[in-house]
């Protein structure tokens, strides 16, 4: 079948190739694809990072170089993930008051 259709419409086929979902995506860093990039200045200091990217359950190259500055700062960025927060939730208008007045809300502090 030719790319246009009747009236010189463009084929549906090739419009949702060109704009469809992007199954190729790089992998999430710390994997076994793709693992982290660390360099550190001595043998003890890499210990304790193997030992820290066992225990984050991650994937890493770790590298020793004494004339170049430690760089762990893909490592920092896994280990130090910000967590959401949950507000407490404030009680309904006939959920006993949490103050310990027994009553209801709606007649002590709401």
């Amino acid at each position: 079948m030719h790319d246009l259709y009747y009236k010189g419409r463009i084929h549906t086929r090739e419009n949702y190739v060109k704009s469809g979902d992007n199954f190729e995506r790089t992998a999430k860093l710390g994997t076994a694809k793709n693992p982290l990039t660390l360099v550190v200045n001595s043998d003890e200091r890499k210990s304790e990072l193997e030992k820290l990217v066992a225990d984050n359950e991650a994937f890493a190259n770790i590298s020793v170089d004494n004339a170049v500055d430690e760089n762990i700062s893909e490592l920092d960025a896994i280990v130090n993930k910000l967590i959401t927060s949950k507000a407490a939730k404030t009680p309904n208008r006939n959920d006993p008051c949490s103050c310990d007045s027994g009553k209801k809300y709606k007649k002590c502090c709401g």
